[in-house]
């Protein structure tokens, strides 16, 4: 196979990579084998040339690092500086495993026929739904004959939890967004990496960071996670209140406050409440693969279910999050037409 020792041989770097063989780490199989041998790798031509990846680059210049070099340096760097994170984000951090635990352990502190009726009037009181409202028992009631009512309730408290943080800080972060274009300019390049990075790399670092067993450790990533949308959409929202009307504001000689508060919060309303149900809808979708360091509720079955191969078991609790994501949807969006109703009248 064609490799790349002309190309540093032409360009005069052979000496500094004779210099930098020992620095390279120890020699591969393919080079122990050539030197055991006394041959060279034979030459096929251009079309066998393979791509100037690092490892590729290495075999011709031993001082050019290879791919687990880059790696080792990147763990090295983290190791380095995980003590003096791990001691500024402890503190930060620690309300969000007192909030967590705290739900936990409150909701399941609650008797079944005190936790159900609560629920059901806190759906009443957000969508002004009997169907929705009774909707909700149904799913309740389902997934409390099937025994799974503990697994429901601690997958609900963390999502609410999770999600009342989300839009504290996000909407806040989307105003700010809509005020600046250089901000926005910066955000966003933050917010596609957050959106499109796979779920379970959240987890990596953290689990570096913090102990499986402190909550903040899946609390943080489910909301790196679910965050994301409402700050988009409140940003987006903010942006496409009609320019008409905030010239007619501007001429009443209203405060930037008062334009925000009044104006365009209310106009944009839908667009913001369309981001807290994506936002729930995120949060209930990362809680599932935080059961992988100690998240309790339904994601902890359908992880024994794919550990221990337990078909009946992954499926039901599968089954119980599709219930749940439904509810969940439901009742958002309904409260969200309620709010749409309410800003037309």
């Amino acid at each position: 196979m064609t490799d790349y020792s002309g190309t540093i041989d032409a360009l005069g770097l052979r000496e500094w990579c004779d210099g930098g063989v020992e620095a390279g780490g120890p020699m591969t199989m393919e080079q122990l084998l050539n030197a055991t041998n006394g041959t060279a790798t034979d030459d096929k031509g251009f079309l066998s040339t393979p791509f100037p990846s690092l490892d590729v680059l290495h075999n011709a210049c031993g001082a050019i690092p290879r791919t687990r070099d880059m790696t080792a340096g990147i763990e090295d760097l983290f190791l380095a500086v995980k003590a003096p994170l791990k001691a500024v984000l402890d503190p930060i951090t620690q309300p969000l495993s007192w909030a967590l635990d705290g739900a936990l352990a409150g909701i399941l502190a609650l008797p079944w026929m005190v936790t159900i009726p609560l629920i059901m009037l806190l759906v009443f009181y957000a969508t002004r739904s009997l169907k929705t409202t009774f909707m909700v028992f149904g799913g309740l009631l389902v997934l409390s004959l099937i025994d799974h009512y503990t697994y429901a309730m601690q997958t609900l408290a963390i999502i609410m939890v999770c999600t009342v943080i989300s839009v504290l800080f996000g909407i806040p972060i989307g105003i700010a967004m809509s005020r600046s274009d250089r901000l926005q300019r910066v955000s966003l390049p933050i917010l596609d990496l957050l959106q499109t990075l796979p779920t379970f790399v959240y987890l990596i670092p953290l689990i570096f960071l913090f102990s499986v067993t402190e909550a903040k450790l899946y609390g943080i990533a489910i909301i790196l996670y679910a965050i994301v949308p409402v700050i988009r959409l409140t940003d987006l929202g903010i942006r496409l209140v009609d320019k008409d009307v905030l010239e007619a504001v501007d001429s009443f000689g209203m405060s930037s406050r008062q334009r925000l508060m009044g104006v365009e919060i209310p106009l944009a309303m839908p667009n913001i409440m369309a981001g807290v149900n994506q936002t729930i809808m995120m949060s209930l979708a990362m809680v599932v693969i935080a059961s992988l360091v100690s998240a309790p509720g339904l994601g902890t079955l359908v992880l024994r279910g794919i550990n221990k191969l337990e078909l009946g078991v992954g499926l039901v609790a599968g089954l119980g999050i599709v219930i749940l994501a439904i509810l969940l949807d439901r009742v958002t969006k309904t409260a969200m037409a309620r709010v749409n109703r309410s800003m037309e009248s």
